[in-house]
């Protein structure tokens, strides 16, 4: 069985991860996401607030901070949000806050966003990572949200565009992730937290010698 190497003690800081994990709907972002929480507890989970009705099971605070419109246009006015959208009539948006909160009290933060999400993070936070979750086709994802049967014909329409609108920007992520095998991609996404903490790791121990060198040599 594989390991990480073996880095000594490091400061929370040195390996700090902000994870983006975008796809379009139904290529079971959701589902990776819990997998990949209960497999790094110390990833935190980013409670995105947002306008829609919560669905069974969902409760207010674990999977979103549910609001009305107009708190959710409070906050926008505040310029609370690192990011915000309006995804089919419903308003979803990421607090600073939340990011904020989770430094130094965590090993990260997993964010579940759309691609514009994806974009509006990362313009704020160069060194966050961003893995995008494909379907294995347009085709499958239209029978797994056919599966939900929560949606009459015209909603699964302007799903289906949405999401080669979204395949369209695939470039822009640093990971590609094709979801054909649920447990194949939750180890694919292990292995990417692993490698980037060990690249962070590496890079904070390469500074700590620089300044160091760079002390000794005066």
């Amino acid at each position: 069985m594989s390991s990480e190497p073996d880095l000594g003690p490091i400061s929370t800081a040195d390996d700090f991860i902000l994870l983006i994990l975008s796809s379009p709907s139904g290529a079971g972002k959701t589902t990776l996401s819990s997998r990949l929480r209960a497999a790094f507890p110390g990833l935190r989970f980013s409670v995105s607030h947002t306008t829609r009705k919560p669905r069974a099971n969902e409760q207010d605070g674990r999977e979103y901070h549910f609001v009305n419109r107009e708190q959710f246009l409070a906050m926008v006015a505040e310029n609370r949000f690192v990011e915000w959208a309006e995804v089919h009539a419903n308003l979803y948006g990421t607090s600073v806050a939340e990011i904020e909160r989770a430094r130094g009290a965590c090993e990260g933060v997993l964010f579940d966003v759309d691609y514009q999400g994806a974009r509006q993070i990362r313009a704020r936070y160069p060194d966050a990572v961003t893995v995008f979750i494909l379907p294995p086709s347009l085709k499958e994802l239209e029978r797994r949200l056919r599966l939900r049967a929560s949606e009459d014909e015209a909603s699964l329409t302007t799903r289906l565009s949405a999401a080669l609108g979204e395949v369209e920007h695939y470039g822009f992520f640093d990971y590609l992730v094709v979801n054909d095998d649920l447990d194949l991609a939750d180890r694919q996404l292990q292995s990417i937290v692993h490698a980037e903490r060990c690249r962070r790791q590496r890079r904070a121990r390469l500074a700590e010698r620089m300044l160091l060198d760079t002390r000794s040599s005066r």
